[in-house]
Parts: C-alpha cells; structure tokens; sequence
C-alpha cells in the first residue's frame, strides 16, 4: 500500500458497548433548516411510555445520504430475500411541535 492510500484510509473503532446494538421498532424524524434529527424508540405492546433509546443528529446533506444508501441497502436485500412486506403503522400521535415523519 503506498502513502497516498494510508492517507485516504479511515479506521473505524467500534466499542463492545456499542457492537451490541440497541433495538428500535420506531424511528421519530425531526428537522430544521440546518439538521436532521432521527429519535430511535422502542415501543412495547400494551405500554403507555416509550423511551428515545438513541437519538442522531444529521447534516441535511447527510440525511440526503443516509437515505440513498438505505434504498440501495434495501434493494439489494430484496433482491436475495424478497420484497419486505409493509406493516401496519401504529397509531401514536407524531406531531411533537414541528414538521415529523414516521419511519
């Protein structure tokens, strides 16, 4: 490898903490002129309270690319797996003062 690739080359550390993930079931998405916001909740049957178990703060440009390699990601998943069936939404209300989506 020469100097030029070493430089360019970027390490990534990923923590054991982190490695181990944490499970969402629903993504609230927020937004203002200058950032995204995506707040990751889990959401249990037959329980009044959910909490934001990892919130991510973006770049509208990162949004922008974030949401390409998700379509591209999904594609080809559905090309070995199958097309991903839809499911219903639930019913929670989302508007928590500002422009929301579901996801």
């Amino acid at each position: 490898m020469d100097e030029n690739q070493n430089q360019n080359q970027l390490n990534i550390e990923l923590t054991e903490e982190i490695a181990d993930g944490i499970y969402s079931n629903l993504a609230i998405i927020t937004h203002s002129t200058s950032e995204f916001v995506i707040d990751f909740v889990k959401v249990m049957p037959g329980v009044p309270k959910a909490k934001v178990k990892s919130r991510i703060l973006l770049t509208p440009q990162h949004a922008k690319r974030l949401m390409g390699a998700l379509a591209e990601n999904i594609q080809k998943y559905e090309a070995v797996h199958g097309a991903i069936k839809q499911t219903e939404s639930i019913g929670l209300p989302m508007n928590f003062g500002g422009p929301t989506a579901q996801a």
